[in-house]
């Protein structure tokens, strides 16, 4: 059996780049991520900087996934949305988005999905809190707050993006 490592650490969705720099981190210091679920990652050993890990929020479908592969990406896997590549670097540099327009549509697609989740959570938490059998309805009012407090610090990031772009223009 292959030598492995499982860490459950838990990243808020707006923390998705301090999550790929750890992912990296670990991969610098001999550990690469082999597969992903809730909150868990499991690594198996490799050399110090043989990969570079990335993480896309994208549908996982077969074209996009054979797109990647194209490029030399390999697919470790998937949680919810978000997908899970790494690469070895000694095939160039790995970037999932060549430009700040790219990375700009690419947090718009995290808005997205964080407004549907949200608005769901609080029509149910809404209907809940009216039907007098249902007393949980607080659960998804604070789920949907939670989820509109995220999109907000996405919203930031996209701002910041927004004023790099028109500083370079």
């Amino acid at each position: 059996m292959r030598e492995h490592k499982t860490i459950r650490k838990w990243f808020w969705v707006w923390d998705f780049d301090k999550e790929e720099i750890w992912l990296n981190e670990m991969a610098q210091s001999g550990w690469i991520l082999d597969k992903v679920s809730f909150c868990t990652y499991t690594f198996v050993p490799c050399e110090s900087g043989e990969y570079t890990v990335r993480l896309v929020c994208a549908s996982p479908d077969k074209e996009y996934l054979d797109f990647m592969e194209e490029t030399g990406a390999v697919y470790v896997g998937r949680m919810a949305q978000w997908l899970y590549f790494r690469k070895e670097t000694v095939s160039g540099s790995f970037d999932l988005f060549s430009d700040l327009d790219s990375r700009i549509a690419h947090l718009r697609r995290i808005g997205t999905v964080l407004t549907a989740i949200g608005a769901a959570n609080l029509l149910i938490g809404m209907a809940n809190s009216l039907n007098s059998s249902v007393h949980l309805g607080w659960v998804n009012l604070l789920c949907a707050t939670l989820l509109m407090y995220a999109l907000g610090r996405i919203h930031e990031k996209t701002e910041q993006l927004k004023q790099e772009r028109t500083l370079r223009e």
